[in-house]
């Protein structure tokens, strides 16, 4: 099923995330990750279109951005959301300025713990890399907030098979999870199976 993505707002504050009027109670997924981790480009690639703004200068995202998707287009669209995507502000890039870098906690934290609405709060990590502390911080922090989560592993196109195994299993070791999706924006590979499990969630 094919779903028609359409912006609802940007939010830097509590007070201007979407009333449940405006997105009718749909059940909310948000991606979270490092800044640079690939995530516009993947909600990007998920959507089939260039709703996410993706950027070569890690840490432009500095609000939540809402989209609700839809079935059907046009006229025919119909009323309630599928589903709702909520594009959160990258962390763990230092050249940020340290006002912007206070801020965050304001409006994330509060989301993350409070949002009734939200239904699966969707990890990035990348694959290229060792395991990042901030990322093993913010599953750890899911964890304890009983969060449905899943780690999606970014970037598995720029490795071999092989190597690919050997990150993901140093992966799920330091951050202490069974499961990693692997997903490349790029190919598209893996994408069909992360919108299985988002399905499963508008469900």
């Amino acid at each position: 099923m094919r779903l028609n993505p359409v912006f609802l707002l940007s939010a830097t504050d509590v007070s201007h995330f979407p009333s449940e009027a405006k997105t009718y109670g749909a059940p909310e997924v948000a991606f979270l990750g490092r800044s640079n981790v690939g995530k516009s480009s993947l909600i990007n690639s998920l959507l089939g279109s260039k709703q996410a703004h993706t950027s070569s200068t890690p840490g432009r995202t500095r609000a939540i951005n809402f989209f609700a998707l839809h079935e059907g287009a046009g006229a025919k669209m119909k009323v309630k959301p599928t589903l709702i995507f909520a594009d959160l502000p990258g962390y763990g890039y230092a050249k940020i300025s340290k006002s912007i870098s206070a801020e965050w906690p304001q409006f994330i934290e509060p989301y993350i713990a409070d949002r009734e609405t939200l239904a699966l709060c969707v990890c990035l990590v990348d694959t290229n890399i060792p395991p990042q502390a901030n990322d093993h911080q913010l599953i750890t922090y899911l964890k304890q907030t009983q969060r449905p989560f899943l780690v999606v592993g970014t970037k598995a196109d720029r490795l071999s098979n092989n190597v690919l195994a050997k990150n993901m299993a140093a992966l799920k070791r330091e951050h202490e999870i069974d499961e990693i999706l692997p997903v490349s924006a790029k190919t598209d590979s893996g994408t069909k199976a992360l919108w299985q499990r988002l399905m499963a969630v508008a469900e």
